[in-house]
């Protein structure tokens, strides 16, 4: 039983951090790059909702709710990512991460949902039959929030040591990172089926 737990824990972790389907990783990048430490509860709402509504649309999945058109969620990941990258890019500076909830949490919810069926098809194959579906998913959750909080973290530990040790301004830092995520995810839309 322990061992099951492990074993999907990190398949949640690994799952994020896949050096080949860094998609994850960039949204992680771009929904923290505007922040700092003092800010960690904040970021941590919004990587937990996001990690909620890629846990939704798992369990959906899992439960045959939805069913996914892989070509259109795989267009659609990239797109997300394109546009937390874009509001930074021109919201930079001006504090528009620090509003109330709002659009910036729905909107992160939202695009969990999407990354989550963006996985869905894989997943499905890892429950096989099993009748623990709903055990495995949140072993599988807890895995994702384990290496989201760590990409987070370095994220904004790398965002601190920039702005205070090489002097980048806040805004400068957000808008370089930002624009660096813009320059690798416009391939992945180009190069993604749904264009073909």
């Amino acid at each position: 039983m322990l061992e099951n737990f492990w074993f999907n824990v990190e398949y949640g972790i690994n799952h994020v951090l896949d050096i080949n389907a860094y998609d994850h990783v960039l949204f992680l990048i771009v929904l923290t790059v505007p922040y700092v430490f003092k800010d960690w509860k904040r970021v941590l709402l919004l990587v937990s909702l996001f990690t909620l509504g890629h846990t939704l649309s798992l369990v959906l999945a899992a439960y045959n709710v939805v069913s996914v058109n892989a070509t259109m969620v795989e267009f659609l990941i990239p797109i997300t990512i394109l546009i937390v990258a874009l509001f930074n890019v021109f919201t930079s500076g001006k504090g528009a991460q620090r509003e109330k909830v709002g659009i910036l949490f729905l909107s992160t919810l939202f695009f969990g949902l999407v990354h989550g069926l963006g996985f869905a098809r894989e997943f499905q194959m890892l429950l096989g039959d099993t009748d623990n579906k709903l055990i495995l998913l949140l072993e599988f959750a807890l895995g994702i929030e384990i290496a989201q909080v760590i990409i987070v973290f370095i994220v904004l530990f790398l965002g601190y040591v920039v702005q205070t040790i090489f002097r980048f301004t806040k805004r400068d830092w957000i808008m370089v990172i930002s624009a660096i995520v813009v320059g690798l995810v416009i391939p992945m839309i180009l190069n993604s089926n749904f264009l073909a």
